[in-house]
């Protein structure tokens, strides 16, 4: 649950908002479509910068949705993780954020890097806030009753 969660703080705000209404399941590469259209307007892309983008998104949202499906496989079959599996799929995790980031650099001028990295640090805090706030509601909702 935890790889998933860190998952979508990778992909930003907007995916967060996508993934928020569960009737919504996209696909891969609508996911990544929809992203790059945002993008598109935030950062102002040409059209190279679109198609390389998209291309890697999809690419990411496909490994991501993988090892989402098999976490939850693992989880309904009622496998546990074991503490190595769990630090592989952190590590390994680390390392698809860590490649993200360069190619995102390399598609990127400098200006559009630096507002796509600052894009990031705030979907984080909404997100962190997000949680924080369910974890409140749910635990007010358990003591009422």
């Amino acid at each position: 649950m935890k790889n998933w969660i860190l998952a979508i703080v990778v992909m930003g705000v907007t995916l967060t908002h996508a993934q928020e209404r569960k009737h919504e399941k996209f696909t891969p590469e609508q996911r990544a479509q929809l992203e790059v259209k945002q993008l598109t307007l935030k950062l102002d892309l040409n059209e190279k910068q679109q198609k390389d983008i998209t291309k890697l998104l999809t690419d990411n949202k496909k490994q991501n949705e993988e090892l989402r499906n098999k976490v939850k496989a693992d989880k309904k079959a009622g496998k546990q993780i074991t503490k190595d599996e769990r630090f592989a799929m952190k590590n390994q995790m680390l390392d698809d954020q860590i490649a993200l980031k360069k190619e995102m650099k390399s598609i990127l001028n400098a200006d559009q890097y630096a507002k796509w990295e600052q894009m990031r640090e705030n979907g984080k805090k909404e997100f962190k806030q997000k949680m924080k706030n369910r974890r409140a509601n749910r635990q007010f909702k358990h003591d009422r009753k």
